[in-house]
């Protein structure tokens, strides 16, 4: 008996279940001897038969503790589905043989998904794990490895042969490239583990941004397991990949920097190169009921159409509905391409006239949990389908259940209950609009994966690219791209100024210009709990920001652009700051990448007040047209700059600059020796541009780490004046920035050296609880500022904590301090009533813009007008713009709090 029947006992009424929705015709169904949902009479035994082999995935739906194996979280690819094998058919047909082609090697424990088949249809690709050895925990089972199956020879193997190198992480959602290498998602995270190396860590797995485990991110190894490499660079997974006619690769990403949550559809190429959105960042509430939908399983169509299941993160039902997507025009379901302008959409459609729910209510057109457009012209789908049954008391005997079919009735019960799914194999026909069985579902048993062995054309070939060929050696070997934004001015394809008359510095001098800062920041790997048990407090005010370096900066040219080096292989953010290094722009929450030697190439920047999205190259047209013709300058800029028509600034300097072969001759270009493209770790301003015969130039500044009296937050002093892309800013609280509250700012005579004033902020009448004579005191603005952990956090300092949350005003009583108390009320006895007085946070980790009570005091005019230098305020700046993390290195001996 199945795992289910051992707890409830079951029956199945013996008629046609009522699955014939809007004038569609569905295969008869009726009751087999052990329960299960079978052919009905009258069914032809080979409804479809077509000539080609299927091959799919099935198990136990429950484990031998009668709970269901099936991890129902989309988030946590962990699983072990003990007893799932890979199954054979000849044809996709009811009477076909069925032949389990995995039970050699799983011996019966082991686990299959993530099956595809190649694009001549011979070979079946898959991940295995297993056997299952009870000895062990979850932890020390055998990895998930990359097997191929060939049809005609009924052979199978494992690609990666060494068993060392296939047990060094576990690799799931293999698909064939069309040069005949693999494409999968693992975590063996091979280049970032390398890079941490660079960055003077030890390697280890990187967890995801929920910290529930390693991050998936994809692949790409030879046929026979070699010349294996990491290809994208996400905190969260990178799964499910396939290929699109045009060769690019599609694959689901689970994006959740920060507040964002959800898994949309992306391409690149498969060098990981033009890394796009493909669809959905803004179209989740998509779901029935305007509930929220994720975006997996996808596959194109013939049509260029994206075919995917659309379902919620936890689903117990382990399905959603099959949507068809109109990803040639849209972006996302009201939003279309540039190509497409004038169609409002939706672009997601239902597959088939089911009506299939994808909230957590019983769905009366069942659930799909996979499918597998074919290639054949006809439209037809093979899909992994569940029908629709509740689980009732049974009349005769309420300690039983039984399973029933769903009707409109019992679905109008707000008490319905779903029964256990119960997946077959469907063959859906939208012409003829029918839905016929291939494979009749079981009790107890889970079929999910499923593909059908049909050739269909190659898919165009994209070749990585060669250094030196079709990009930069000397880039490749810095291990860096280029980052080209065409202008900081362009929102969502909407020029925010008159980019113009901002470029043209007769019309509009530097500080006038708001943007003028290009900050580049990385995502710190956070290990796992085994190897660094960080407690909470290590974070910042909102953990889901996680810890970020800083990686560069550049200026931004007059006209909004920027064209700089970036580190390659590692998930970046940025940032467009102003004058004083502050970030103007919402933070950035999704993270891009560039692999060596590419050039990434923006448009602009994205307005948060909008659900636009603008990740694909083909959203918007630019709003920046560039220079107006080649050879004529940039109005009123140094002729030396000569631009070629629709360059921008950024574009015309640097390919001036590279022109000069002797680093030196710069000079010859007003600015310090350093090409613009060359990025820095501080801000450093010089004007290229304006013409001396029209004005005078602007005046130069820099904000640097060097003039710091305390240490300087850079991984190696070296990137002071040489950046690498090994270089990195890294801003702990206690190493960093609380170091700046007891540095020394005393005025001296000159000639008796006698303290003339002292405005050190920790000290003695000013931010600390005693004054300069040792006596209690009540801390200047009510802030302490002073050393030593916080009463309320202890693995957190004092200054931490009174600077980023409230806390309660405080009074001097009988020479000692007390929360200052005030009268909110009376009781029932006439009582008065006291509560403390709260004092709100002089700062906010949502940035330094948001900061500016802070900021303010220190502005001309302010109370503290020139007591702290322009070093120290942009180094406090970029430590809240960041997030105002307490610990930014999980790895620091200092300042990092450990459970």
């Amino acid at each position: 008996m199945s795992a289910w029947s051992n707890r409830v006992i079951y029956m199945v009424e013996r008629r046609c279940l009522p699955l014939a929705l809007l004038a569609v015709v569905l295969a008869g169904c009726g009751s087999t001897g052990d329960g299960s949902v079978g052919i009905g009479s009258g069914q032809s035994p080979d409804p479809v038969a077509p000539d080609f082999a299927i091959a799919y995935t099935k198990g136990p739906l429950f484990d031998k503790n009668n709970k269901v194996q099936q991890r129902a979280d989309l988030r946590d690819p962990r699983r072990f589905n003990v007893g799932t094998d890979l199954f054979v058919r000849d044809r996709a047909s009811p009477s076909a043989v069925e032949r389990n082609v995995t039970i050699g090697q799983t011996k019966g424990t082991g686990d299959v998904m993530g099956v595809q088949i190649s694009q001549d249809g011979k070979r079946v690709l898959f991940a295995m794990r297993g056997p299952f050895d009870p000895t062990k925990n979850m932890d020390n089972q055998p990895t998930w490895a990359i097997w191929e199956y060939e049809i005609a020879t009924d052979t199978l193997h494992r690609l990666i042969a060494a068993d060392i190198t296939a047990a060094a992480g576990n690799d799931v959602s293999p698909y064939y490239l069309p040069d005949g290498r693999i494409v999968f998602s693992s975590t063996r995270q091979r280049q970032a583990k390398a890079i941490l190396l660079d960055e003077g860590k030890p390697q280890f797995d990187a967890q995801d941004e929920d910290g529930r485990q390693t991050t998936y991110v994809l692949h790409v190894m030879d046929a026979d397991g070699s010349n294996l490499h990491q290809v994208s660079f996400n905190q969260s997974d990178d799964f499910g990949p396939t290929v699109l006619d045009s060769g690019r690769v599609l694959f689901s990403r689970w994006n959740h920097a920060g507040a964002v949550n959800g898994i949309d559809l992306y391409t690149m190429n498969p060098d990981g190169s033009d890394l796009q959105l493909l669809y959905g960042r803004h179209s989740h509430l998509t779901g029935t009921n305007n509930t929220e939908v994720e975006f997996v399983g996808a596959h194109e169509m013939m049509d260029g159409k994206i075919m995917a299941i659309l379902r919620p993160f936890t689903q117990p039902d382990f399905g959603g509905a099959i949507a068809i997507i109109d990803t040639p025009h849209f972006v996302e379901n009201n939003q279309a391409l540039t190509t497409a302008a004038g169609m409002s959409g939706p672009a997601q459609v239902d597959a088939t006239p089911l009506q299939v729910r994808t909230d957590a209510v019983p769905s009366k057109g069942g659930r799909f949990s996979s499918a597998f457009p074919l290639w054949d012209g006809t439209g037809r789908v093979l899909a992994s389908w569940s029908i629709c049954r509740l689980a009732e008391p049974d009349p005769a005997d309420a300690t039983k259940t039984i399973f029933v079919p769903c009707t409109d009735a019992k679905l109008a019960d707000p008490m319905a209950v779903a029964a256990p799914p119960l997946y077959g194999i469907w063959m859906y026909d939208p012409v003829t609009q029918t839905q016929q069985p291939v494979v009749t579902g079981a009790e107890g048993v889970l079929i999910g994966d499923i593909v059908a062995a049909q050739p269909r054309k190659p898919s165009a070939n994209i070749p990585d690219k060669v250094p030196g060929v079709d990009v930069d050696a000397d880039l490749v070997a810095e291990g860096v791209g280029i980052l080209n934004i065409r202008s900081a001015y362009d929102i969502d394809g909407t020029a925010s100024a008159n980019i113009a008359a901002i470029a043209d510095p007769q019309l509009t001098a530097a500080a006038q210009r708001p943007a003028r800062f290009l900050r580049v920041e990385k995502a710190v790997a956070i290990p796992d709990d085994k190897l660094v048990d960080l407690n909470n407090t290590a974070f910042g005010p909102d953990r889901s920001q996680g810890m970020r370096e800083i990686v560069a900066y550049a200026p931004i040219e007059p006209d909004g652009s920027v064209r700089v080096k970036v580190p390659a292989n590692v998930p970046l953010a940025v940032s467009i700051l102003d004058a004083n290094g502050r970030r103007i722009t919402p933070r950035h929450l999704n993270w891009i990448q560039v692999v060596p030697g590419q050039e990434l190439k923006c448009n602009g920047c994205h307005a948060s007040t909008t659900n636009f999205s603008h990740g694909r190259s083909d959203t918007f047209a630019a709003a920046y047209a560039g220079a107006a013709g080649t050879g004529v300058p940039f109005p009123n800029t140094r002729p030396a700059f000569s631009p070629d028509v629709g360059e921008t600034m950024a574009e015309t300097r640097t390919r001036v600059e590279n022109q000069i072969a002797d680093k030196d001759l710069l000079t010859q270009l007003i600015c310090p020796p350093k090409r613009s493209i060359d990025p820095s770790v501080n801000l450093l301003y010089c004007d290229a541009w304006t013409d001396p015969a029209v004005r005078a130039p602007d005046a130069a500044f820099a904000y640097d780490y060097a003039t710091l009296k305390t240490t300087a937050p850079v991984t190696d002093s070296n990137c002071l004046s040489n950046w690498s892309a090994s270089c990195r800013i890294v801003i702990s609280y206690e190493a960093i920035i609380h170091p700046l509250w007891g540095t020394p700012r005393q005025t001296l005579d000159p000639m008796t050296q006698a303290v003339l004033s002292d405005h050190t902020c920790n000290q003695g009448g000013c931010h600390s609880p005693v004054n300069a004579m040792a006596a209690a005191a009540v801390p200047a603005g009510q802030l302490d500022l002073s050393d030593g952990p916080s009463a309320d956090e202890p693995t957190q300092f004092n200054s931490y904590r009174e600077l980023l949350f409230g806390d309660n005003a405080q009074v001097l009583v009988n020479g000692a301090l007390q929360d200052q108390q005030v009268q909110i009320g009376t009781d029932a006895m006439g009582n008065p009533i006291f509560a403390p007085v709260g004092v709100g946070a002089t700062m906010n980790a949502a940035g330094a813009r948001a900061s500016n009570a802070f900021f303010a005091k220190f502005d001309a005019g302010g109370s503290h007008a020139g007591w702290m230098t322009t070093a120290e305020l942009r180094l406090v700046a970029e430590w809240l713009d960041i997030g105002a993390q307490y610990c930014d290195n999980p790895f620091a001996m200092k300042g990092c709090p450990l459970n």
